[in-house]
């Protein structure tokens, strides 16, 4: 099922958590924010768009969230943690729900989606990691304890200017756990995410 993370409330920079370098180039970037754009212009209009990748790159099985902004402030936030379908997929995918269901939100407008700024964050496999491991502007967090589970992204923190045990912290509250979960049992997994936005071109 889509997730949405924590409210931010001002477009990242662009900027990759990957410390090899950007593993999209910049075509595929391009391609991938038209193609969110698309899809959600697509349902309003009531048409299908394809979902088949064209590059065998955008159809490798990752997990992605796209998170909507209208004039600053964010409009919706969606994604898929694990990988559940191609990059292609899933930011088509990602772009409708968080345009029409994030709960947090009244579902975009005609009007409003020729303003939308798109940002984009394919994510890497979660991976186990020890709290004293993590780092804030590379790691985004997945904490799960007791059917519980809670995502912040690796821009959050940042944003937030949170150092790492408020990072812990947070997610466990996004979580729905107290928020020293994660010294009391609780499953942490870290991923990194390249991270591109309208604000590219």
């Amino acid at each position: 099922m889509p997730m949405s993370h924590l409210q931010h409330n001002s477009l990242s920079a662009v900027a990759s958590s990957e410390v090899a370098g950007h593993e999209f180039s910049p075509e595929e970037c391009a391609l991938l924010l038209r193609l969110a754009h698309d899809s959600i212009s697509s349902a309003l209009q009531l048409r299908e768009i394809s979902f088949d990748p064209p590059t065998p790159h955008l159809a490798e099985h990752r997990g992605a969230f796209t998170s909507l902004y209208l004039h600053g402030e964010l409009r919706g936030c969606v994604g898929y943690v694990f990988a559940t379908s191609s990059i292609y997929r899933a930011v088509a995918e990602t772009a409708r729900a968080a345009a029409f269901d994030d709960n947090r939100f009244p579902p975009v407008t005609n009007d409003e989606a020729p303003h939308l700024e798109i940002e984009l964050s394919i994510l890497s496999p979660p991976q186990p990691i020890e709290a004293e491991a993590v780092e804030v502007g590379r790691h985004g967090l997945l904490i799960s304890q007791h059917g519980r589970r809670g995502l912040l992204l690796p821009q959050v923190p940042v944003e937030h200017n949170w150092d790492r045990t408020t990072f812990l912290q947070q997610t466990c509250r996004k979580a729905g756990l107290p928020p020293d979960a994660w010294q009391k049992g609780a499953t942490l997994q870290a991923f990194t995410a390249e991270i591109f936005s309208d604000k590219t071109f």
